[in-house]
């Protein structure tokens, strides 16, 4: 039986939160506003899933000390999914009944997304996600997409990567594609296997694993049997260190390798030195140059040191979360309501400024009108901004072979 994590609720913890807003707002009273999530917190993406719980933490806590919504004080009402998306699917369920949330906000996960959608959808409730990496299937008139990887991501995200592959000087000539039976990753691996052709990339390689494989080994074999120029692993969770980790027991290293959606501690992993992935916010400007982005990043860079995560610096997938809470309370401030049909109505006509991007949903399905995704690369043990060049972190620039 699936078990409540925590329920939180009013102040707790305020002291040690940086506030962001007027320094004396008014002490929030009257009935709770409670805004209900599942995530995964145990299971293959539980590493991931805790990111996503320690954001939305820090952003009740610091709603609540602003006033919280509507005068009234926040509830975050939070369920263990255990990465399935059956489980996350009833627990949306109990969220509408039985724990009768006012609100939702979606889980992690494509799979697990697509599930409470439906639940959404029959219960007309407005549905914000934030790590969709399928839009097309995001077919429910109310579903607003965080995301900032615009309407065909399977598309785009190749043809950054590309881009930024050009511009070395020696540009890969072959990849090996390696791809988790996913929903969301197998539609992005589509995408590549049309792109890279386009640019003049040989697939030297492709192949699919199985959800919650353990043992990399044969794949490392393959991987280093081709020895193509560049690795892509259309992956989630820790699937990229443990793949990282067979391949060193082989003592092979990739001259170039790129992971989808990996957990942020493979920076850490031996022969991480040079992977590439996405991001959208990272520890350092100019994502930090603004308060409310150098509050956050503050504030879970603490966190995350006391809940003992092996990577502890702010990096995309809190920065997505976090921009999923903004949207969603913008508009409730600006509605003054939290009647769902409200709520859709105006972020379908308006753009909320967020940490991650000026965002409105114009775009397919509600996405982003374009891609504003940026590429990271692991440099000294650590991600950092290095593709496009304008948005780089101060003093780092693309390192390639």
């Amino acid at each position: 039986m699936t078990t409540e994590w925590s329920r939180r609720s009013v102040v707790a913890g305020l002291a040690s939160i940086p506030l962001i807003g007027p320094a004396l707002a008014q002490t929030p009273s009257g009935k709770p506003i409670k805004i209900g999530q599942s995530l995964s917190l145990t299971g293959p993406f539980g590493q991931t899933g805790l990111i996503h719980k320690i954001v939305s933490e820090i952003f009740v806590d610091q709603l609540n000390a602003k006033g919280g919504l509507l005068g009234r004080p926040v509830e975050y009402v939070l369920l263990d999914d255990q990465s399935k998306a059956d489980i996350a699917r009833t627990l949306y369920e109990r969220l509408l009944t039985s724990d009768k949330v006012d609100l939702i906000l979606a889980p992690y996960g494509t799979a697990a997304i697509l599930a409470a959608m439906g639940v959404a959808q029959r219960n007309k409730k407005i549905f914000i996600q934030n790590t969709m990496g399928t839009p097309d299937l995001a077919t429910y008139e109310w579903h607003f997409a965080a995301l900032v990887t615009g309407p065909k991501p399977e598309q785009s995200l190749p043809t950054i990567l590309m881009d930024a592959m050009d511009s070395t000087a020696h540009p890969p000539k072959s990849v090996s594609i390696v791809t988790l039976k996913f929903p969301s990753t197998q539609f992005m691996t589509s995408g590549a296997q049309l792109i890279f052709p386009k640019r003049g990339v040989n697939i030297a390689l492709s192949l699919e694993y199985d959800f919650g494989t353990r043992d990399f080994g044969p794949i490392a074999s393959r991987v280093r049997d081709a020895n193509a120029d560049m690795l892509f692993m259309s992956c989630l969770g820790i699937d990229g260190a443990q793949l990282l980790a067979a391949l060193a027991h082989l003592d092979y290293h990739p001259p170039r390798h790129f992971y989808l959606y990996p957990s942020p501690s493979l920076a850490e992993s031996a022969g991480a030195e040079g992977a590439l992935g996405i991001t959208n916010f990272d520890d350092a400007p100019p994502y930090t140059s603004n308060p409310v982005g150098a509050a956050f990043a503050k504030a879970y860079d603490e966190r995350a040191r006391a809940a003992g995560l092996p990577y502890p610096f702010v990096e995309t997938q809190a920065g997505q979360e976090y921009a999923g809470w903004q949207i969603l309370t913008a508009a409730v401030n600006a509605t003054q309501s939290l009647d769902d049909a409200k709520l859709a109505n105006w972020l379908d006509h308006n753009e909320v400024d967020t940490i991650v991007a000026k965002r409105d949903f114009s775009g397919a399905h509600h996405t982003a009108p374009r891609d504003f995704t940026q590429l990271k690369q692991v440099q000294k043990g650590k991600w950092v901004s290095v593709w496009p060049t304008d948005r780089a972190s101060p003093g780092f620039k693309l390192e390639a072979p």
